[in-house]
């Protein structure tokens, strides 16, 4: 028996299975019966509406063909019941289902109709539920595809199934009238005025030509006017919301000759969208021409359609995907100016994204050549594959934005160069809001987040002159800073940027120059400069068009350049550079008093650089050689060093540490002059990141964490030069605070460690960097600390660790104490970059080259890819890789600066270093306040002219130069 038992429930579970795979809506059997089960209920439905014409509960006619065909549709529901119970695994949740409920209601009432020859209509209007699977029908059959397709299917099934059951239900209860009446209050109405009447009720009218006079139909009536209230309230505005903007957003857009139009795809988000705009309409009103048209894959949310209608006058947002050629026509990419691509920054694969926005260039570039192409990238790796597309052209402005390699190129210029960082982003930052300084030091560092980067071609009368005569002309006569020019290589034909290029470049007509300046209408002095008319001019508001310029046909050969920033303010006066002491920040080039040393170092070193000549190289090290052991401190008393503390584990994005290494090992520094470089962080993060790394020599590894103190004094933190805290890498966190976690609980640990005085080191000066908490006890100093933030907003907890008083609380980042004093780098502002690149290419490739060691698209171009990053063949081809301005740091006292005089103004400092030395002097970077406001000696970046030179000199002085 117990045999017999088993082998029945074994077939019984066998049975019950293939039945389940046989109703399964993925198999071609089970949507067959899916459809032919709607379709039937739909047809049972209609012959109850037919049906509904007949007096309530009369008698059926042989002659009504109706009847056995209703009989028919049932015996099939039946038979579909049957097999979905015998499918069903929890046999008691089956009785509950809204299938089950509409068969048990509907199926018995026609066969006891048949059976008394009585055409009882009963609760057969339960059919009308069965439309709530039109969605699922409509999918099968493929006869919609799209998100918003689906969802007005299923709203638009949620209202008539809705409308049509509350029908049939008053019209139940009306021609039934009340049971414990029975019946004598009922009245005689159509299946058509019960419709009428729920829809009169719902829209809240109520004509009052037919109303429910049984109390079960008016009590209905008060709930389902409740519940209708809620249920059309939200259905009906997001169906028309749905039908309209199918129309809205799928129409192609018309292109109107002589009108320029971008297109932007990627990631449109709010926060997205918001920060593009921001950065491509800074410009004054009425001077944008250019219309942006968004191409987003999915339809805009409410907040981001409140966006563009805010500028509806710029922007028109059309659905679609840059995948598909089809939506490429309809926003006309072949007759747009460029075409530019945003990346998330924020996104937990950041291979996946940089992988889905080179599709969309490779769709782009496929659809139309010519178009140009300015993207987001996040990883570096992933820009080799740009230029290999066939029509990728560097020349027509196709551009590629990396934001590793620009954010970690940022964060390695402020190791090097305290304070660089915050200089080289108060360059590139809008600052829109009215600001009222409490301190001194806020009004000169304010003062200069007014200098943005700006591009001129410079006046023919430049020609045949040296880069530092032009360059000390424009400063003195016009007050704007010349840092580069456009040169042509004569020797290596390409034609190239030169950052303060030495004295043996002589300038050409039509030379392109970049400039620090406040406005447009600054450097275009740079341009109406005329030799003759302007001789004796030292005002600069003075310098314009001249007569004799519109007369001689040589001026009106250079064309302007469209300029990359305007920060919509002109000076409030003229300046003069020698008003007040100050000090300076700078630019050295490698041609001057030491050129003989440095080149026969160059040479004795040639053998140590790859072979574009742009960085040290060594060969391969093996990762187990270069792993520090927290033992044996003793074997690795590190001085001097930087220090740098990642966040990372086994199966984390890379971040791309070599984007980090590379400036710090620039051929333009001598092999002394390199410092060593700790990572500490998690073993199995870094050894995937060793193999972009093992060629660069002097990186050293801590297995650990910055979160600890003992990895952190195995590295001897104390007396390295910097501690840069990167941000971890790319985590899906539900709070944008945390994306901070860890890098801000490093910083915290890092700067709760207090180095006594004692432990000075010959490059630091004694006391210079000492405080104490209480007068009478020993001096201690802070660990130099520059902490990466992805979310700007999280910098009032760094601000919180620096102690400082007059902080201006509430404002942003670029605002505050940390920021001006280089102790925290945020890239959100690299989102500005993708207007600049369409403006003005030729700003972003300076930026390039300032961050990452030198390289730039051009010489990208001009090196040999295959052996680029390999070792060097002869000292010919090293030579001109490393003659090339360097960013640098120096004090106003024991330096090469020593010897300038005059120097109480950062004027007197420019000339006298540009002129005796070869100097470029940017900016300051002095003390913030005086020593009683200041205990931990605080040094504030202060960048151009007019912030250099109302700044007063005190304490050491120091400055920094390229």
């Amino acid at each position: 028996m117990d045999c017999k038992h088993s082998r029945s429930l074994t077939f019984q579970g066998v049975f019950r299975v293939h039945v389940e795979m046989l109703l399964s809506a993925q198999t071609f059997v089970g949507q067959v019966l899916v459809i032919l089960v709607f379709v039937l209920s739909i047809g049972s439905l209609i012959i109850y509406f037919i049906n509904s014409t007949d007096p309530f509960g009369s008698c059926s006619s042989y002659q009504d063909k109706t009847i056995p065909i209703d009989l028919t549709f049932n015996a099939f529901f039946s038979f579909y019941f049957g097999l979905r119970f015998l499918a069903a695994d929890d046999k008691v949740k089956f009785w509950l289902e809204m299938n089950s409920i509409v068969d048990i209601f509907t199926i018995p009432p026609t066969f006891i109709s048949y059976y008394l020859k009585s055409n009882w209509l009963g609760l057969r209007f339960l059919r009308a539920l069965r439309l709530l699977e039109l969605p699922q029908i409509l999918q099968i059959l493929r006869a919609i595809r799209t998100s918003n397709s689906v969802k007005f299917s299923k709203l638009l099934s949620i209202v008539l199934s809705t409308l049509f059951t509350a029908a049939g239900f008053i019209h139940l209860v009306e021609n039934s009238g009340d049971p414990w009446l029975k019946g004598r209050n009922s009245q005689n109405i159509s299946y058509f005025e019960s419709i009428y009447l729920v829809m009169a009720t719902t829209s809240t009218v109520g004509f009052g030509d037919v109303v429910a006079k049984t109390s079960l139909g008016r009590t209905f009536i008060m709930f389902f006017t409740l519940g209708s209230l809620v249920l059309f309230a939200n259905c009906i505005p997001e169906m028309v919301e749905l039908f309209g903007n199918k129309r809205k957003y799928t129409s192609s857009y018309e292109v109107v000759k002589g009108k320029k139009f971008i297109v932007v795809c990627g990631n449109i988000t709010v926060d997205s969208v918001t920060a593009f705009l921001r950065n491509f309409l800074r410009h004054k009103a009425g001077e944008i021409n250019t219309e942006i048209v968004f191409l987003g894959e999915v339809p805009p949310s409410l907040e981001l359609e409140t966006i563009f209608k805010c500028y509806m006058a710029y922007t028109t947002f059309v659905s679609g995907s840059a995948l598909k050629w089809e939506d490429l026509r309809r926003v006309a990419v072949d007759s747009a100016e460029a075409c530019l691509i945003i990346a998330n920054p924020l996104c937990s694969d950041s291979h996946a994204e940089d992988t889905s926005n080179i599709m969309r260039v490779l769709s782009i570039k496929n659809y139309y050549p010519n178009t140009r192409v300015i993207i987001q990238i996040l990883q570096s790796h992933n820009k080799v594959f740009l230029p290999k597309i066939p029509s990728w052209n560097w020349n027509t402005g196709d551009n590629i934005i990396c934001f590793a390699e620009l954010k970690l190129g940022f964060i390695a210029q402020g190791c090097l160069v305290p304070g660089l960082c915050t200089f080289l982003t108060s360059l590139f930052i809008e600052q829109n809001k009215k600001i009222c300084p409490k301190e001194p030091w806020q009004k000169h560092f304010f003062s200069g987040l007014k200098n943005k980067i700006l591009t001129q071609r410079l006046s023919d009368d430049f020609a045949g002159m040296s880069f530092p005569d032009v360059c000390r002309l424009c400063f003195v006569k016009m007050h704007l800073m010349l840092i580069a020019i456009e040169h042509k290589s004569v020797c290596h034909g390409y034609c190239g940027l030169i950052l303060n290029p030495p004295a043996q470049v002589k300038l050409r007509k039509n030379t392109l120059g970049f400039f620090i300046a406040e406005s447009a209408k600054d450097v275009k002095r740079a341009f109406f400069y005329c030799a003759v008319c302007h001789s004796d001019v030292y005002t600069p508001e003075l310098i314009g068009k001249c007569s004799c310029k519109s007369k001689n046909p040589r001026h009106k050969t250079g064309t302007t350049v469209t300029v990359m920033r305007n920060s919509g303010r002109e000076h409030s006066g003229p300046k003069t550079q020698d008003s007040s002491p100050a000090t300076p920040m700078s630019m050295a080039s490698n041609l001057s008093l030491t050129t003989r040393a440095f080149l026969y170092e160059m040479e004795r070193e040639s053998d140590h650089l790859d072979s574009s000549g742009m960085f040290h190289w060594c060969k391969a090290t093996p990762l187990d050689k270069m792993i520090l052991n927290r033992t044996e401190k003793s074997k690795h008393e590190f001085r001097n060093h930087i220090v740098a503390c990642v966040f990372g584990d086994a199966h984390s994005t890379l971040m791309g540490l070599r984007n980090f290494v590379m400036p710090l090992r620039a051929s333009s520094y001598t092999r002394q002059e390199l410092k060593d470089i700790v990572f500490v962080g998690s073993l199995d993060y870094l050894q995937r990141e060793w193999r972009f790394l093992r060629n660069f020599p002097q990186i050293y590894i801590l297995p650990g964490s910055a979160l600890y103190s003992g990895d952190l004094h195995a590295v001897n933190i104390e007396e390295c030069s910097m501690c840069a805290v990167l941000s971890s890498p790319s985590k899906s966190s539900s709070s944008p605070t945390l994306v901070d976690m860890e890098p801000i609980m490093a910083t915290l640990n890092i700067r709760s460690l207090r180095i006594s005085c004692s432990a000075q080191t010959p490059s630091k000066p004694r006391c210079t960097r000492c405080f104490s908490d209480n007068p009478g006890k020993s001096k201690y100093r802070r660990i130099p600390i520059l902490t990466e933030l992805k979310n700007p907003s999280n910098m009032h907890f760094i601000e919180q660790l620096g102690g400082m008083e007059g902080d201006l609380s509430g404002m942003s980042l670029h605002l505050s104490t940390s920021f001006a004093t280089g102790t925290v780098f945020s890239g959100s502002f690299l989102d500005s970059l993708l207007a600049t690149a369409f403006y003005n290419y030729h700003v972003l490739e300076l930026l390039q080259m300032l961050v990452t060691g030198g390289i730039s698209s051009q010489l990208e171009q001009h090196l040999d890819k295959e052996k680029f990053c390999g070792p060097n063949d002869s000292y010919s081809t090293v030579s001109p890789g490393r003659m090339r301005c360097k960013l640098g740091l120096l004090a106003l006292n024991q330096t090469i600066l020593s010897d300038i005089q005059p120097r109480r103004t950062f004027g007197q400092i420019f000339c006298g270093s540009l002129d005796n030395l070869g100097v470029l002097c940017l900016g300051l970077y002095r003390m913030i306040d005086e020593e009683e406001r200041n205990p931990e000696h605080k040094r504030g970046v202060y960048a151009g002219v007019e912030g250099a030179g109302h700044a007063q000199a005190r304490g050491p002085k120091r400055r920094h130069s390229v």
